[in-house]
């Protein structure tokens, strides 16, 4: 199923309003099935993006927009809703937006290590050098809307 179905179908089960547009579909990271499992079970809650490497004309995420979660393979796996937003200095990036993107253990220690390793690689591919003490990034805390978890 491409994205574009798989949004319909959350539209048509009425999970998505009818006029909602998608703003993105894409994978988490370079473990992308991992990822999109922690997703689903709700355990990652929030992601971070360099603010950097965003092209000029590229809109950030939105408050309200909706994303689908694509596996290793492509393939959707839920869709998400953005509840907040926000930029910060890489160095300001606290322990509850750290233990929210539900990687590793979860502490800060291990998502900064992990995070530094994957924007310098990540800025390095657009050319530029990443600077933790004056990168910035984009917080994203969101919520699983589709497909509905069981209660």
């Amino acid at each position: 199923m491409t994205p574009n179905e798989f949004f319909q179908a959350a539209k048509d089960a009425g999970v998505v309003p009818s006029d909602a547009v998608l703003q993105s579909a894409f994978q988490f990271g370079v473990n992308a099935d991992e990822l999109a499992q922690l997703v689903l079970s709700g355990v990652k809650t929030a992601t971070a993006s360099g603010f950097d490497v965003y092209e000029e004309d590229e809109e950030l995420p939105q408050i309200g927009a909706y994303d689908i979660v694509l596996d290793g393979r492509d393939q959707p796996v839920c869709i998400i809703q953005n509840k907040q937003v926000k930029v910060e200095n890489f160095l300001l990036v606290n322990q509850a937006h750290a233990f929210s993107e539900g990687e590793g253990d979860r502490s800060l220690t291990y998502w900064r290590r992990v995070h530094q390793e994957f924007f310098t690689k990540e800025y390095q591919s657009f050319g530029k050098k990443f600077d933790p003490n004056t990168a910035r990034v984009v917080l994203e805390k969101f919520q699983v809307v589709y497909p509905v978890a069981d209660k």
